[in-house]
C-alpha cells in the first residue's frame, strides 16, 4: 500500500470530523424552528431613534432580505476599523482626521442597519430563527471591531492593561447579555444598554477626528480624559453586570431553576472565562511582549474566539441545549501557550497571526454550516427573500418559508 493510499481513510476521517462538528442534530432544529424570539425592556435613546429607523426601512426595497442589510452593515464596521489599524498598529500612532470620522460613519451604519433589519423582516414577512441568529452572530464580531476601533481613537496603547480590560470587558459584557438569555429566556435591555454605549463610541471617534486623539491624554483633575472615558465605561459595564447576575443567579425556566436547557446556570462561565484566562496567561507570560507589541492583532484575534463562543452560546439558546467546553477555536491560544512552555521555540508573532487566520477561518465555517443546515431544514435562502427553494423531501412538512 503507498503512502498516498494509507494517508486516504485518515484524510477522510478527518474530513467528517471537521464537516460534522458543531452541526446540529435533528431535535435541535425542531426545537430551533419552534424558537420564539423574546426580549424586553427599552434603552433611554431608543424611543428617539426608532423615529429615524422606522423612515429608514421604508427605503429598501421589500425585495432585499433582511440578513442582507446585516451582513452589509458589518462590512461597514469592519472597512472602518481595518483604516484605523492601518494607520495605527499599536493603537499609539495618530491616523488621519477623516479615518476617525469615516470610522464613527461606519459604526453609525451598522447601528442603524442592525436596528431594521427585525423591522425589514416583518415588513416583508421574512422572519425566521435564522434572522435572530444571524444578528447575533454579526453582533459578536462587530463588537471586537468597535472596541479596536475606540481604543486607537483613544490612543491607549500606551496604556496596555487598560486597553486589555476595556476590550475583554467588552467581549464579557456582550457574553454576559446572552447568558442571561440562556438562563431567562429573554433577551433583557437595560436604561444604558449597547445602544448608548455604540453613540457614545461614535462621539469618541468624531472628537478625535475634529481635533485629534491627543485631547485624550489631556489632564482633567489629575487624570487623563482617556482614563475618564474608561473608568465611566467600565462603571456602566459593572452597573450592566450587576443586571446580569441578578437574572441569573435568581434561577431560569428550565427545570429546578436551570436553564432554557435544564442545565446549569453557572456553567457559561467557563467557557468564556477559558477566553479571558487563557488571553491574561499569554499575555502576562510572552517573554517577547507578544499582546503589547501587537495589541491590535492580539485582540482581534481573541475577539474571534470569544465571537465563536458566543455564537455557541446564542445556538444553545434557541435550540435549548447544552454547550460543550470544548472548541477547537482554542487551538489557536493554545498552540501560543505551547510555544511559550517551549521557551518560544517559534517567533510568537507568527504563532498569534496564525491563531488569527485559524480563529477567523473557524468562525467563518462554523456560521456557514449552521445558516446552511438552517436554510435547508427551513426550506429558505439566507441573503434571498424572493427565490423559494425546492421543497425538501426530509422536510416536507415546513412551510417554505422566507428568510431572515
Amino acid at each position: 500500500m503507498s503512502t498516498q493510499e494509507a494517508y486516504r481513510p485518515l484524510s477522510k476521517m478527518m474530513s467528517d470530523v471537521f464537516a460534522s462538528v458543531d452541526l446540529l442534530t435533528t431535535s435541535q432544529l425542531k426545537r430551533l424552528e419552534e424558537h420564539k424570539y423574546s426580549a424586553s425592556g427599552k434603552s433611554i435613546t431608543e424611543p428617539f431613534l426608532q423615529i429615524f429607523w422606522s423612515w429608514l426601512v421604508e427605503q429598501i426595497p421589500r425585495s432585499i432580505a433582511p440578513n442582507l442589510i446585516t451582513i452589509v452593515g458589518l462590512a461597514f464596521n469592519f472597512l472602518g476599523m481595518v483604516i484605523l489599524i492601518s494607520y495605527c498598529p499599536n493603537a499609539t500612532e495618530e491616523a488621519p482626521r477623516w479615518a476617525y470620522v469615516f470610522a464613527a460613519f461606519t459604526l453609525l451604519v451598522y447601528q442603524s442597519l442592525d436596528a431594521i433589519d427585525g423591522k425589514q423582516a416583518r415588513r416583508t414577512n421574512s422572519a425566521s430563527p435564522l434572522g435572530e441568529l444571524f444578528d447575533h452572530g454579526c453582533d459578536s464580531v462587530s463588537v471586537s471591531l468597535v472596541s479596536l476601533s475606540v481604543v486607537v481613537s483613544l490612543q491607549l496603547g500606551d496604556m496596555p492593561g487598560y486597553l486589555f480590560v476595556f476590550c475583554f470587558c467588552s467581549f464579557f459584557m456582550f457574553y454576559a447579555a446572552h447568558w442571561q438569555t440562556y438562563v431567562s429566556g429573554t433577551l433583557k435591555f437595560g436604561v444604558i444598554d449597547v445602544t448608548e454605549g455604540q453613540l457614545l463610541y461614535c462621539f469618541v471617534m468624531l472628537i478625535s477626528g475634529a481635533v485629534g486623539p491627543q485631547i485624550w491624554s489631556s489632564m482633567l483633575l489629575g487624570l487623563q480624559l482617556k482614563l475618564w472615558s474608561i473608568y465611566f465605561g467600565l462603571a456602566v459595564a459593572l452597573f450592566t453586570l450587576y443586571q446580569h447576575l441578578q437574572v441569573i443567579l435568581k434561577g431560569g425556566i428550565g427545570r429546578a431553576g436551570s436553564t432554557v436547557a435544564n442545565t446549569s446556570v453557572i456553567a457559561p462561565i467557563f467557557h468564556i472565562g477559558s477566553v479571558i484566562l487563557l488571553a491574561f496567561l499569554i499575555a502576562w507570560r510572552s517573554k517577547m511582549e507578544v499582546y503589547q507589541r501587537n495589541p491590535n492583532i492580539y485582540i482581534l484575534a481573541f475577539g474571534m474566539l470569544s465571537a465563536k463562543i458566543t455564537n455557541k452560546l446564542v445556538v444553545a439558546h434557541m435550540t435549548k441545549s447544552s454547550m460543550d467546553l470544548w472548541d477547537v477555536a482554542f487551538l489557536g491560544p493554545g498552540f501560543l501557550l505551547l510555544d511559550q512552555y517551549l521557551d518560544s521555540f517559534f517567533p510568537e508573532k507568527y504563532i498569534l497571526y496564525l491563531f488569527l487566520i485559524w480563529n477567523t477561518l473557524d468562525l467563518i465555517r462554523y456560521s456557514t454550516s449552521i445558516c446552511n443546515q438552517i436554510c435547508k431544514h427551513l426550506n429558505i435562502y439566507c441573503f434571498d427573500i424572493v427565490t423559494k427553494r425546492p421543497s425538501n423531501h426530509s422536510n416536507s412538512q415546513v412551510t417554505t418559508k422566507l428568510s431572515q
